[in-house]
Parts: structure tokens; C-alpha cells; sequence
């Protein structure tokens, strides 16, 4: 599997953490920056990883900002994207079964390196359950064609 990872300089810190828990778990990495703590725009890093993960170079992202309020909002401009901001275990796997959620958003002024480790988990080992979520997926869908 590979995952594109991609922060802004408030998320950078927990991102580099969850690289070798992400390699430790044999995920591919596509680090899409940024590469320090230098302030940067959070809605650059969020099309990077959202575009690479639409065009199916990476299975899954995950993307980090301050908050993630912000990066989520960006990441979710992308067609085909489902960017779910979690602050829980349960947010975590409801965001896979119910949501099929193929990036998934953490504040990494918000969240300890552990907490994020254990929401990260809980999202990779669930699995989208489909049936009548597939169709609420759907009618998503739906609304993003009607407005592109």
C-alpha cells in the first residue's frame, strides 16, 4: 500500500513521526512536504496529496495541518476526494465503514504523537462496510458532478 503524507508547518512535526509507523506497518510513503517548520499555505500541501491520490498514485493519503480544519477544507475542493478530519478512534473508523474516507486529517497542534498513531491505525485496519453507505458515497458523488 502506499500513502501520500503531506503537512503544513503545523503539522510537520506529527508527520515525521508517523513516517516510520507508517513504514513499520510496510505502507509506502509518498512524502509530499512540506520540509520544515518554515511557515507555509496549508491548501498547497493538501492539493498535492489529494491530487496524487485522485490520479491513483497513492491508494490513501494523509494530511496534517494546525487544526486540519483548514487542510481538510482544501483537500476536499479535489473531486473524488473524502478528506475526514478525526479527533477519535471512533471518528477514525467510521470514516473508512461508513465514509470510505481516502484521506484522513489530523491537527497536529491538537493531537500527541500516540493519539495520532492510535487514529491512524484505527482508520487503515477498518474497512469500508459499502451497502447503503455506497449509496449515500453516491449522491456525493452526484453533488460534485452537478457543480463541476
Amino acid at each position: 500500500m502506499k500513502i501520500a503524507l503531506g503537512s503544513d508547518h503545523g503539522g510537520y512535526s506529527l508527520k515525521q513521526s508517523l513516517i516510520p509507523f507508517l513504514q513499520e506497518r510496510d505502507i509506502q510513503v509518498a512524502d509530499a512536504g512540506t520540509n520544515s517548520e518554515d511557515s507555509v499555505d496549508y491548501p498547497d500541501f493538501a492539493e498535492r496529496v489529494a491530487l496524487l491520490v485522485s490520479h491513483n498514485e497513492a491508494e490513501a493519503g494523509i494530511l496534517i495541518c494546525g487544526t486540519g480544519i483548514g487542510i481538510s477544507i482544501a483537500a476536499n475542493k479535489v473531486p473524488g476526494i473524502r478528506a475526514a478530519l478525526v479527533t477519535d478512534e471512533f471518528m477514525a473508523r467510521m470514516a473508512k465503514e461508513h465514509n470510505n474516507a481516502n484521506i484522513l486529517v489530523l491537527g497536529g497542534r491538537v493531537l500527541d504523537e500516540q493519539k495520532a498513531r492510535v487514529l491512524v491505525g484505527a482508520w487503515l485496519d477498518a474497512s469500508f462496510e459499502g451497502g447503503r453507505h455506497q449509496g449515500r458515497l453516491d449522491k456525493i458523488t452526484e453533488i460534485e458532478n452537478k457543480y463541476r
